[in-house]
Formats: structure tokens, sequence, C-alpha cells
């Protein structure tokens, strides 16, 4: 419901309900008034019935002090019978009795009198009622009745407040709805204020809950739409930013084969040569030249290693697959590794089931990713340890697993560490893990990791299994 339509609701409720209890009031004190007037008559009738028994009784006794005790309660105030002649025979005041009053003063019927100088200021105007008292075609006197109209004053007063307090409870209504309406409004559009503040300062990841459909319900959703197109468009940056950045280092990459690895296959040729041609020569130094030799020949394989995975980042991946056996690769890989691993006191054990299907694979890729796992996994134990390479068939596709018993990935870098150059070693470029994620996806497959600081690291590879509708050898490519 619209802003606009729930503020009208509200107006429109108030009004009706303000309607509804003045209306409410006003009949109530109607029928209070109406019911004291009813009273008021009857006790007239009756105070001028009483006095006209007394005025046309021969007896000397007067009920009219007696009846005045209950009869002040309806407002008459005093009665008094006067003869002919104008003398007071009767009162319900004794000092009145015997007292003159004049005849043509006394107006017959209701009118209002002065207020007496000694009257209490809260009263009403005092009325009398003069009856003529006529039996037969005789007239006997008059009944004189003052009355105070108090009564019908507090009907009206109370009424008054009654009226004044209802007001006043309908508008506090008013004004706690309002107060409600304000901060269930007000305090949404702070929260909105302070997310576009969020987003300003380049915090994409906020979006508010849309809980209604008016307009603040439409400012959230159009707030989220605004930054998931903001989210869009900046992965979409980052992807060509990422696309221009792979182009430049694939062209660096071009010029640091030529001006790089010529050199270092010089090297270690010129190593191989040098020790054919040394080692003869000092029998009793062989020993030491050749832990010389072999240390820079490691040297210059770990440097045209960390070029090609450089050179590899940068360029498109063609996978020549065939169908491979698990360990038929792994009897290529390890022998490469075996004399490192061993020189640390480092053990792999190989957990591969009888029965394991071939892999939909590119030997030479796969290969490379599997140096990176033992290497990494190498890296983290450098006071020896196990590495277990598993391997299992779940559904449609195979998982192999990694893992060691070393230091482990930390809780803030273990989603960082398939980026493109970042690392936490002393050497490396950080392109291992990268360029194994890139060869990894390229066959359709997945890469999970499990880590725990000091406990050792799990690397799980998830492939699909070779298509029935694949040849033996195909070739994929950009």
């Amino acid at each position: 419901m619209k802003l606009n339509a729930k503020l009208i609701i509200i107006m429109l409720s108030l009004l009706v309900l303000a309607m509804l209890t003045l209306f409410s009031l006003n009949q109530y004190a109607q029928n209070d008034l109406v019911r004291e007037i009813q009273d008021s008559s009857q006790e007239i009738s009756k105070a001028i019935q009483m006095s006209i028994e007394d005025l046309t009784s021969e007896a000397e006794t007067s009920r009219l002090t007696d009846y005045l005790i209950k009869a002040r309660e309806k407002g008459i105030n005093e009665i008094n019978i006067i003869n002919t002649e104008g003398e007071i025979i009767d009162s319900s005041d004794p000092e009145k009795i015997g007292k003159k009053r004049e005849l043509k003063k006394l107006e017959k019927g209701i009118r209002a009198v002065q207020r007496p100088l000694g009257g209490s200021m809260l009263s009403q105007k005092p009325y009398e009622v003069v009856v003529p008292v006529i039996v037969g075609d005789e007239q006997l006197g008059y009944v004189q009745i003052n009355m105070l109209l108090d009564n019908i004053r507090d009907i009206q007063h109370a009424n008054f407040i009654r009226r004044l307090f209802a007001t006043g409870m309908v508008f506090s209504v008013g004004i706690a709805l309002t107060i409600f309406l304000a901060r269930r409004y007000t305090t949404p559009i702070q929260n909105l204020v302070d997310h576009f503040k969020r987003v300003s300062a380049g915090d994409l990841s906020v979006t508010i809950p849309v809980k209604s459909n008016d307009e603040i319900g439409e400012m959230a959703d159009g707030f989220n739409k605004m930054v998931e197109k903001l989210r869009e468009r900046e992965a979409l940056e980052k992807r060509l930013y990422e696309a221009e950045h792979l182009s430049r280092v694939g062209q660096l990459a071009s010029g640091i084969a030529h001006e790089i690895r010529n050199p270092l296959n010089y090297i270690s040729l010129a190593i191989d040569h040098l020790k054919a041609e040394i080692m003869p020569s000092c029998k009793e130094k062989c020993d030491e030249i050749e832990e010389l030799t072999d240390k820079i020949k490691e040297e210059v394989r770990r440097a045209n290693y960390m070029v090609i995975n450089f050179m590899n980042y940068g360029r498109p991946l063609k996978l020549r697959r065939t169908a491979v056996m698990y360990e038929e690769i792994l009897a290529k890989v390890l022998p490469v590794l075996h004399d490192r691993l061993a020189e640390q006191g480092i053990t792999v054990e190989q957990q591969i089931p009888e029965g394991l299907p071939p892999l939909w694979v590119d030997q030479e890729l796969l290969r490379n990713c599997i140096l990176n796992f033992i290497n990494n996994a190498a890296q983290a134990m450098p006071d020896g340890g196990a590495i277990t390479l598993g391997a299992s068939l779940e559904q449609e596709q195979v998982r192999l697993t990694f893992a060691d018993r070393g230091c482990g990935i930390s809780a803030e870098d273990i989603g960082k560490i398939f980026q493109p150059y970042f690392t936490t070693k002393d050497v490396g470029i950080g392109l291992g893990l990268a360029i194994t994620e890139r060869i990894i996806k390229e066959h359709d497959g997945e890469i999970l990791v499990e880590s725990s600081a000091g406990q050792g690291t799990v690397f799980s590879v998830l492939l699909p299994l070779q298509p029935a509708s694949e040849n033996p050898i195909t070739e994929q490519g950009a």
C-alpha cells in the first residue's frame, strides 16, 4: 500500500473515530439532561401538589420542611405558600412564615431572579416558579418555588469534560500513529542513506531486504537492482582487465621465452660439458664438483620451470585428450621428483583403487598439475613427512586427492591461493596453482581445497569421465 493511501486512511479513521465518539457522548449527555429535567419537573409537580394540599387543608402541621430535604437533590431550594393578601402562611424556611410579599411583583410562570450577594459564584442563576392556586372559581393563593439548575449545569460540565477528554484521546491516538508511521518510514530511509554511503565508498556487498510494497519497498528494490548492475559492471571490468592483462603477459612471455630460455639451455649444456671434462681429472674433488654441478643444474631447472609457468599462463591452452590410466601418469611424474623428495625426507603414499577407469585428459598438462601439487606439498613440509595420493570414482567423474601434513593454509589466504601472482613463499611468482586451476577448468573439472593451519592441506580434483560419443583422441583449443 502506498504512503499516500496510508496517510489518507489514517486521517479518515481519526475523523470517523472523532465523529463517533462525539456523537456517542452527545447522545449520552442529552439522555442525562432529559432524565434530569423529567426528575425536576416531577419534583416541581409534587411540590405544587403538596403546597396546594397544605393551602386547602386546615391542618396546622407542615410537610414542606421534611420534603425539602430530599427535594434539594433535584434543584428545589425553597417553597413558599402565599395567601391572597401576600402573606407567607407556610414555607420550607420557618423564618419567612408571616412575612409579606407584594403580589404585584409575583410573576406567574418561570422567571430568572437575581443571585443573592452571598450566593455561591459556582451556582447557576436561580429560577422562580409561581403557580396560582384556584379551587373552583376562587383563588386561594400562590405557590412560590425557588430552584437552582446546578444538576443540569453539572451534567453539561461533565459532558464538556468528557468531550474534551475524548478529543484529546483521539488526537493522542493520531499523534501516536503519526509518530509510529514516521519512525517506520524514517528508519528505513536512514538505513537506505547509510547503504548508499557504503556503496559510494566501494562496498558492493550491500543488499537491503524488501519488506513492503510501498515507496520504501520500491526504493529498496531499485537500490538492490542498482547494486546488482554495479556488481555486474565491476565483474565485467575485472574480466576485461584480466583479459587485457593476460594479453600483455602473453606478449611479455614470448619475449622472455627467447631472452631467458636460450641462455638457461646453454648454461645447462655447458654444465654437462664441464662436468664431463673436469670429473675425470679431479678424482679427489669429484664428489664436491658433482654436488656443485647438480645444484647448478637444479637451479637452472627451477628457473626454467618458472619461465615455463609464466609463459603457459599467458597463452591459450590446447588440450590433446587421451584415455590414460592414472597409474601411468604417476609413473612418469614421481621418478622426476624422487631425489628431491628423498633429500627432504618425504615419502609418497599411493592409495589408488583397482578398477579405476582411465582418465580423459591431456597427459602433459595433467602431469604439470600433479607436479605443482606435489611441489607445494613438499614446500609445506620442510622437515619431512608423507604425501598421500588418492583416487576414487564418484558417479560420472573421478576424484583425485593430494594430501600433506604440512603447515596448512590460513583462513584469510585460502580464498586467494588460485589468484595469479599470489604467494606466501620466499621463492616463486605465484602462478603454479593459478595455472593448475586453469588447466583443470579447461578439462571441465573442479578443484576443491580443505586446509587447517598446522594440520595439513588436501587438494581434490574432480575430472569428468570420457563421454561415450568422444573418439579416443581429440583436440580442443582456441
